[in-house]
């Protein structure tokens, strides 16, 4: 498999967020194969505008009454996983998720989860999906959905996903059909602490946080559907 810019670190060290990695099972029961299978197999049938592509806070969603509200009117598919990391996504999509569908809209939200990663490293990873996307959908814009503050206290896993923003907000800019949405509705009070009313763990949005992280969604979702303009305006 051939090595892109976002595949490789500055200094040619694979960056280790863009390599497709399936899940290690270390619990046994074979769940992350399962669902991947159930993506790829449940698709077949389906004509959807929109997919949700990405992490637990993308299958959360789905199970909440705001995806029914505001998402499944607009055809969407909802392909979150477990816990995923960049690499895990990426593997996903290698492996037959984007397959049989042709969406018009993909949204991507992954990165809080990449343990080990450094912020450049986990914006390759999004960068190498965005361009995975974009050599298997190329009718599709892909939005890129900026990664939330985490933690009750500052700390530097708040720090990294900060930084994985900013790179992600100047590198998409050379992305053709790929925009960067900052979804951050100001978890962070001016102490620096998050609230549980917002994040039931301070990583995990409650259902106020979806709503408030939602909103912002759909009406740049319905902004594209109609053809106004791009994910960036307000």
């Amino acid at each position: 498999m051939a090595l892109t810019s976002a595949d490789t670190m500055c200094d040619g060290d694979v960056n280790p967020a863009a390599v497709p990695t399936a899940v290690n099972d270390v619990q046994g029961d074979g769940r992350w194969m399962s669902l991947h299978n159930h993506f790829v197999a449940s698709s077949k049938d389906k004509e959807p505008e929109v997919v949700f592509i990405g992490d637990s806070n993308v299958q959360l969603l789905h199970q909440l009454e705001i995806w029914r509200e505001l998402f499944s009117p607009l055809h969407a598919l909802n392909f979150g996983g477990l816990g995923d990391g960049t690499q895990h996504v990426l593997w996903r999509l290698k492996n037959g998720e984007l397959d049989h569908i042709k969406p018009k809209i993909i949204v991507l939200w992954v990165g809080t989860y990449n343990c080990g990663h450094t912020a450049e490293q986990i914006a390759g990873g999004i960068q190498a999906i965005v361009q995975c996307m974009q050599r298997r959908q190329p009718q599709a814009k892909v939005i890129v959905l900026g990664l939330l503050p985490r933690g009750q206290h500052p700390n530097p896993l708040r720090e990294r996903n900060r930084r994985v923003n900013e790179l992600l907000a100047v590198g998409l800019q050379s992305m053709p059909n790929a925009t960067f949405l900052d979804v951050d509705p100001g978890f962070v009070h001016s102490d620096g602490t998050i609230s549980h009313h917002d994040m039931i763990d301070y990583l995990h949005l409650s259902r106020l946080g979806y709503s408030r992280v939602c909103q912002t969604i759909h009406k740049t979702l319905l902004r594209l559907l109609e053809g106004r303009g791009t994910a960036t305006q307000q």
